[in-house]
Protein backbone atom coordinates (compact mmCIF):
# COMPACT_ATOMS: atom_id res chain seq x y z
CA UNK A 1 0.00 0.00 0.00
CA UNK A 2 1.38 3.40 -0.99
CA UNK A 3 0.75 6.27 1.47
CA UNK A 4 0.62 9.90 0.49
CA UNK A 5 3.57 11.72 2.04
CA UNK A 6 2.44 14.22 4.64
CA UNK A 7 4.23 16.99 6.51
CA UNK A 8 3.97 15.70 10.06
CA UNK A 9 7.64 14.65 9.95
CA UNK A 10 10.33 17.03 8.73
CA UNK A 11 13.85 15.73 8.10
CA UNK A 12 16.69 18.23 8.26
CA UNK A 13 20.38 17.69 7.74
CA UNK A 14 22.92 19.39 10.02
CA UNK A 15 26.69 19.19 10.45
CA UNK A 16 26.11 16.77 13.35
CA UNK A 17 23.66 14.47 11.55
CA UNK A 18 19.91 14.46 11.03
CA UNK A 19 17.14 16.15 12.98
CA UNK A 20 13.60 14.76 12.83
CA UNK A 21 10.96 17.37 13.67
CA UNK A 22 7.75 15.63 14.77
CA UNK A 23 4.39 17.37 14.70
CA UNK A 24 2.94 17.23 18.21
CA UNK A 25 -0.73 17.47 17.21
CA UNK A 26 -1.25 14.38 15.04
CA UNK A 27 -1.36 10.81 16.34
CA UNK A 28 1.87 8.94 16.94
CA UNK A 29 0.70 6.23 14.53
CA UNK A 30 0.54 8.80 11.72
CA UNK A 31 4.07 9.95 12.54
CA UNK A 32 5.41 6.41 12.37
CA UNK A 33 3.57 5.76 9.10
CA UNK A 34 4.90 8.93 7.49
CA UNK A 35 8.44 8.39 8.76
CA UNK A 36 8.42 4.87 7.33
CA UNK A 37 7.25 6.19 3.96
CA UNK A 38 9.91 8.90 3.85
CA UNK A 39 12.70 6.54 4.80
CA UNK A 40 11.72 3.92 2.23
CA UNK A 41 11.32 6.66 -0.39
CA UNK A 42 14.90 7.70 0.26
CA UNK A 43 14.48 11.42 1.04
CA UNK A 44 17.37 12.34 -1.23
CA UNK A 45 21.01 12.08 -0.27
CA UNK A 46 20.44 12.88 3.44
CA UNK A 47 19.81 9.25 4.33
CA UNK A 48 22.63 7.69 2.32
CA UNK A 49 26.29 7.13 3.14
CA UNK A 50 28.08 6.34 6.42
CA UNK A 51 26.57 6.13 9.90
CA UNK A 52 24.42 9.18 10.66
CA UNK A 53 23.39 10.39 14.13
CA UNK A 54 19.67 11.16 14.46
CA UNK A 55 18.14 13.60 16.94
CA UNK A 56 14.36 13.65 17.37
CA UNK A 57 12.55 16.83 18.44
CA UNK A 58 9.07 15.92 19.64
CA UNK A 59 7.80 19.37 20.67
CA UNK A 60 4.89 19.24 23.16
CA UNK A 61 4.69 15.45 22.97
CA UNK A 62 6.02 13.07 25.60
CA UNK A 63 7.62 10.05 23.94
CA UNK A 64 7.15 6.87 25.97
CA UNK A 65 9.66 4.02 26.06
CA UNK A 66 7.33 1.97 23.81
CA UNK A 67 7.11 4.80 21.28
CA UNK A 68 10.87 5.24 21.35
CA UNK A 69 11.19 1.56 20.51
CA UNK A 70 8.90 2.02 17.50
CA UNK A 71 11.00 4.96 16.31
CA UNK A 72 14.13 2.83 16.52
CA UNK A 73 12.44 0.03 14.59
CA UNK A 74 11.44 2.38 11.77
CA UNK A 75 14.92 3.92 11.61
CA UNK A 76 16.33 0.44 11.06
CA UNK A 77 14.94 0.74 7.51
CA UNK A 78 18.19 2.58 6.94
CA UNK A 79 21.06 0.68 8.56
CA UNK A 80 23.23 3.78 8.81
CA UNK A 81 20.77 5.77 10.99
CA UNK A 82 21.42 5.74 14.74
CA UNK A 83 18.92 7.36 17.14
CA UNK A 84 21.04 9.42 19.55
CA UNK A 85 18.59 11.59 21.46
CA UNK A 86 14.90 12.46 21.81
CA UNK A 87 14.09 15.99 22.95
CA UNK A 88 10.66 16.87 24.31
CA UNK A 89 9.27 20.07 25.83
CA UNK A 90 7.17 18.10 28.33
CA UNK A 91 8.14 15.86 31.24
CA UNK A 92 6.40 13.26 33.40
CA UNK A 93 5.11 13.92 36.91
CA UNK A 94 7.97 11.80 38.27
CA UNK A 95 10.54 13.88 36.40
CA UNK A 96 8.89 17.09 37.60
CA UNK A 97 9.03 15.82 41.19
CA UNK A 98 12.73 15.03 40.80
CA UNK A 99 13.34 18.56 39.52
CA UNK A 100 11.43 19.98 42.49
CA UNK A 101 13.51 17.97 44.93
CA UNK A 102 16.76 19.02 43.26
CA UNK A 103 15.71 22.68 43.59
CA UNK A 104 14.70 22.52 47.27
CA UNK A 105 16.77 23.75 50.21
CA UNK A 106 16.95 21.24 53.06
CA UNK A 107 17.84 22.73 56.47
CA UNK A 108 19.50 20.46 59.01
CA UNK A 109 20.62 21.48 62.50
CA UNK A 110 23.14 18.98 63.88
CA UNK A 111 26.80 18.07 64.23
CA UNK A 112 27.94 15.53 61.63
CA UNK A 113 30.34 13.37 63.58
CA UNK A 114 33.05 10.95 62.47
CA UNK A 115 31.58 8.04 60.51
CA UNK A 116 28.28 9.80 59.83
CA UNK A 117 27.07 10.64 56.29
CA UNK A 118 24.41 13.26 55.56
CA UNK A 119 23.17 12.87 51.98
CA UNK A 120 20.62 15.40 50.67
CA UNK A 121 18.71 15.84 47.41
CA UNK A 122 18.75 19.56 46.64
CA UNK A 123 20.72 22.28 48.44
CA UNK A 124 21.91 21.59 51.99
CA UNK A 125 21.88 24.28 54.67
CA UNK A 126 23.66 22.75 57.66
CA UNK A 127 23.51 24.66 60.94
CA UNK A 128 26.34 22.95 62.75
CA UNK A 129 29.80 21.48 62.23
CA UNK A 130 31.16 18.67 60.10
CA UNK A 131 33.77 16.97 62.27
CA UNK A 132 36.82 15.11 60.90
CA UNK A 133 35.61 11.79 59.49
CA UNK A 134 32.10 13.14 58.87
CA UNK A 135 30.65 13.55 55.36
CA UNK A 136 27.99 15.82 53.88
CA UNK A 137 26.67 15.36 50.34
CA UNK A 138 24.11 17.19 48.20
CA UNK A 139 22.96 17.17 44.60
CA UNK A 140 23.01 20.98 44.76
CA UNK A 141 24.98 23.48 46.85
CA UNK A 142 26.19 23.02 50.42
CA UNK A 143 26.07 25.89 52.93
CA UNK A 144 27.56 25.17 56.36
CA UNK A 145 26.98 27.62 59.19
CA UNK A 146 29.78 26.12 61.22
CA UNK A 147 33.13 24.42 60.75
CA UNK A 148 33.85 22.08 57.86
CA UNK A 149 36.63 19.72 58.92
CA UNK A 150 35.38 16.54 57.26
CA UNK A 151 34.35 15.73 53.68
CA UNK A 152 31.89 17.78 51.61
CA UNK A 153 30.62 16.70 48.19
CA UNK A 154 28.23 18.96 46.27
CA UNK A 155 26.79 18.55 42.77
CA UNK A 156 26.68 14.79 43.25
CA UNK A 157 24.63 14.36 40.05
CA UNK A 158 27.29 16.17 38.02
CA UNK A 159 26.47 19.86 38.58
CA UNK A 160 29.85 21.61 38.21
CA UNK A 161 28.28 25.01 39.01
CA UNK A 162 27.52 23.96 42.60
CA UNK A 163 29.48 25.44 45.50
CA UNK A 164 30.46 24.53 49.06
CA UNK A 165 30.40 27.38 51.58
CA UNK A 166 31.42 27.20 55.24
CA UNK A 167 31.96 29.58 58.12
CA UNK A 168 35.28 27.82 58.77
CA UNK A 169 36.71 26.02 55.75
CA UNK A 170 39.23 23.38 56.88
CA UNK A 171 38.00 20.23 55.06
CA UNK A 172 39.79 16.92 54.83
CA UNK A 173 38.41 16.65 51.26
CA UNK A 174 36.25 18.69 48.90
CA UNK A 175 34.33 17.25 45.95
CA UNK A 176 32.34 19.14 43.34
CA UNK A 177 30.72 16.82 40.79
CA UNK A 178 33.64 14.52 39.81
CA UNK A 179 36.37 16.98 40.82
CA UNK A 180 38.30 16.22 44.02
CA UNK A 181 40.51 18.50 46.12
CA UNK A 182 42.38 16.99 49.06
CA UNK A 183 43.35 18.89 52.18
CA UNK A 184 46.63 20.84 52.26
CA UNK A 185 49.22 20.16 54.95
CA UNK A 186 48.15 23.36 56.71
CA UNK A 187 45.58 26.11 56.29
CA UNK A 188 46.53 29.80 56.15
CA UNK A 189 45.06 32.07 58.79
CA UNK A 190 42.96 34.57 56.80
CA UNK A 191 40.59 35.78 59.48
CA UNK A 192 36.99 34.89 60.20
CA UNK A 193 35.35 35.53 56.84
CA UNK A 194 33.20 32.76 55.41
CA UNK A 195 34.68 31.01 52.35
CA UNK A 196 33.36 28.95 49.47
CA UNK A 197 34.75 26.34 47.11
CA UNK A 198 33.95 26.28 43.39
CA UNK A 199 35.27 24.97 40.09
CA UNK A 200 37.23 27.63 38.23
CA UNK A 201 36.23 28.13 34.60
CA UNK A 202 39.82 28.53 33.40
CA UNK A 203 41.59 25.67 35.17
CA UNK A 204 38.63 23.36 35.79
CA UNK A 205 39.93 22.81 39.30
CA UNK A 206 38.46 23.39 42.74
CA UNK A 207 39.38 26.80 44.14
CA UNK A 208 38.55 28.48 47.47
CA UNK A 209 37.71 32.18 47.75
CA UNK A 210 36.14 34.59 50.21
CA UNK A 211 32.34 34.55 50.25
CA UNK A 212 32.34 38.18 49.15
CA UNK A 213 33.39 36.99 45.67
CA UNK A 214 30.50 34.55 45.23
CA UNK A 215 28.21 37.05 43.46
CA UNK A 216 30.91 37.56 40.82
CA UNK A 217 31.92 33.95 40.35
CA UNK A 218 28.44 32.42 40.69
CA UNK A 219 25.94 35.17 39.78
CA UNK A 220 23.10 32.65 39.47
CA UNK A 221 23.17 32.16 43.24
CA UNK A 222 20.59 34.71 44.34
CA UNK A 223 19.50 33.22 47.64
CA UNK A 224 21.08 32.27 50.94
CA UNK A 225 24.47 33.78 50.14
Amino acid sequence: MVHKLQHNVTIKGTKDGLVLLLDDKCSFEKLIEELYDKLTAGSGQLLNGPVISVKVKAGNRYVTAEQEGKLREVLKQKENLILEKIESDVITKAEAEEMRKDAQVVTVSKIVRSGQVLDIQGDLLLIGDVNPGGTVMATGNIYILGSLKGIAHCGTKGNEEAIIAASMMKPSQLRIAHHINRAPDSYPEIGNEMEFAYISDEEQQIRIDRISAVHRLRPMLNSLV
